[in-house]
């Protein structure tokens, strides 16, 4: 009956794409298309008006299956995609930024410029107010073209400058380039969003013909406005341009407290943390504790040798003083149940002594402190390095002894 056949195409129909599934997940890419071809071949037989979107579905299978097959051609994947185009128009420009995707990683530039060329002049009714947030991709995407292409003429014309000669036809296709690239990129990074590489070609536009405050306004808007998403690298971006023009410290460190708050174990904390520890306020000072200490929680940061080397300078300084030792307390309470199998085990104490002397110095130092003379940690790198006759390490152990009583109080 017409009903069983509709249940029994559903079923084969259902069937079908879990076995594309498991094959697209075990990389068997010539399986995943054979079931492809009879999943549409399915839906050629397939009468019923009541099934919908089986055509972004064979557009995201069949591009990731034509992508990775190991006989598939450039020319069998254009056909595809343009074929995927036609199928609905509500995708025609998300298969559009698709296919210069592709075009971009096989190196196919200008073939990916003229496809986001033709995508940008499409129309089609109100869907062209509907896919509004996808015409500004297109734009953006040919707006990054653009500064590619104008960082190759800056390039030609820069070598030209050496060698002594002067080409105006190279310039002029440089500056037409720069007002394309422009205008597309000051469009996108005005909404709302995630816009990393376009705020920074835009930046990189804007500097190279002196609008520095543009490009700051540029840089502030990206990362304090409220609307946008928290993003680490907004704060990377404008601290790394402070820094570059020479801004003041108070910047470069408002800056870096946010990302802190972000990302407290961004390499950029040891910038931080000398900034902080250079203060001459008492705060700052803290904070540069504060900073390194939270950065050391992490396990990429266990091997830092200048993280540890901070952090070993600001306590013996703090040590010496018998100033401030409630700082070290207050951020030891909260690590001292977890840090000593983290950071100062037998076992490390021998793998870093092994592999990283100056690493194994500087810890020893703070365990030394934190822990007391005592510490295991302590106690086998201090023997190996005096073993060893090495000077520092004998130093080291001298200053842990003498300043025992520190510990104590820090320990409560």
């Amino acid at each position: 009956s017409s009903h069983e056949h509709k249940v029994n195409l559903k079923k084969s129909k259902e069937v079908c794409l879990s076995f594309i599934q498991d094959a697209m997940l075990q990389k068997q890419w010539k399986r995943a298309a054979e079931f492809l071809t009879f999943y549409i071949e399915s839906l050629e037989r397939d009468f019923s008006t009541a099934y919908t979107g089986p055509s972004e579905m064979i557009w995201r299978i069949g591009t990731e299956v034509l992508c990775h097959h190991s006989h598939s051609s450039m020319k069998q994947f254009n056909s595809f995609i343009e074929q995927m185009k036609t199928l609905g128009v509500k995708r025609y420009l998300k298969v559009c930024l698709e296919h210069a995707f592709h075009l971009l990683c096989n190196g196919l530039i200008d073939e990916a410029y003229q496809n986001l060329s033709l995508a940008e002049s499409w129309r089609f009714g109100e869907q062209t107010a509907i896919q509004d947030k996808e015409m500004k991709l297109i734009q953006a995407y040919r707006g990054l073209l653009d500064y590619y292409s104008w960082a190759k003429q800056k390039n030609i014309l820069l070598e030209h400058s050496q060698d002594g000669f002067e080409d105006l036809s190279v310039e002029q296709e440089m500056h037409s380039c720069f007002r394309k690239a422009a205008v597309n990129l000051r469009e996108i990074i005005k909404i709302p969003g995630v816009w990393d590489q376009f705020v920074k070609c835009y930046v990189e536009l804007l500097e190279f013909y002196g609008d520095h405050n543009e490009a700051c306004q540029v840089l502030n808007e990206y990362a304090y406005n409220s609307k946008f998403p928290a993003n680490p690298n907004a704060h990377v971006y404008l601290y790394q341009f402070l820094k570059k023009h020479g801004k003041s410290k108070k910047s470069l460190i408002s800056a870096l407290k946010i990302l802190h708050d972000i990302v407290p174990s961004h390499e950029l904390m040891i910038d931080f943390n000398t900034m902080l520890q250079k203060s001459k306020r008492r705060k700052k000072r803290q904070l540069g504790l504060e900073v390194i200490f939270a950065a050391l929680d992490y396990a990429g940061w266990k091997e830092n040798v200048k993280a540890w080397s901070c952090l070993a300078r600001q306590m013996k300084q703090i040590v010496i003083s018998e100033k401030h030792l409630d700082w070290i307390k207050q951020e030891w309470n909260s690590r001292k149940d977890w840090w000593p199998a983290f950071h100062f085990s037998c076992y490390l104490a021998k793998r870093n002594w092994q592999e990283n002397e100056s690493l194994s110095h500087e810890k020893a130092l703070v365990a030394g402190i934190l822990l007391g003379k005592d510490c295991k940690y302590f106690k086998y790198v201090s023997h190996q390095g005096c073993k060893a006759q090495v000077k520092r390490f004998r130093i080291l152990k001298k200053f842990v002894n003498k300043h025992n009583p520190a510990y104590l109080r820090i320990s409560g």
